[in-house]
């Protein structure tokens, strides 16, 4: 990311999607989304920051959202979950699209890992039993390989018994930033 895009001040008032800087100017999420996602070396072990504050899979403002808590751990990231009532698919069982969002999100904190921005290309989610709701999951993910630009990701959900309930491969691909800003554009 260039300076230019920090530097640049602005006299525009803050709205939602415009934040204050610190130096008084105001900035745009997604800067401040494309400052926190990039990163010039993998972060260490500990408590991740969400990807933004209204993110699906792990934003605190977002009142649809999963809210996922992820550590770095040595090996890539992993999550302790508790889907509720508002994830319900099958009565008392987990929708199985917001499993996957849950794997998704999670791969994508293996991104502060890698300090690179990427998307997911491909995602394959296997279901072995039931997710249920109101009980706690262990996620885990790791980067299984690299071949140029595409990175090859894998994750699994235990329940509290230590059985794989689900296991999710993905293949994200590395981009620049002018990917993202697509999305910001996209709203004027």
């Amino acid at each position: 990311m260039s300076d230019a895009l920090v530097g640049d001040y602005d006299t525009e008032p803050p709205t939602p999607d415009r934040e204050m800087r610190l130096d008084g100017g105001t900035a745009s999420t997604l800067d401040a989304w494309i400052r926190s996602m990039s990163r010039p070396a993998p972060t260490a072990v500990g408590r991740l920051p969400s990807h933004s504050p209204t993110c699906a899979g792990c934003g605190k403002d977002n009142p649809a959202g999963l809210a996922l808590e992820v550590d770095a751990t040595e090996h890539g990231v992993s999550a302790v979950h508790r889907f509720d009532d508002r994830q319900e698919g099958a009565p008392g069982i987990t929708h199985g699209g917001l499993v996957a969002a849950a794997f998704d999100d999670l791969f994508g904190f293996l991104l502060y890992r890698v300090g690179e921005l990427a998307v997911t290309r491909s995602l394959t989610v296997e279901y072995l039993r039931p997710v249920l709701l109101g009980l706690d999951y262990g996620f885990t993910a790791y980067v299984r390989d690299r071949t140029g630009r595409r990175l090859h990701v894998d994750a699994a959900a235990t329940d509290e018994d230590g059985r794989q309930v689900a296991t999710a491969h993905a293949t994200f691909v590395t981009v620049d930033v002018e990917h993202f800003e697509q999305g910001s554009s996209a709203k004027r």
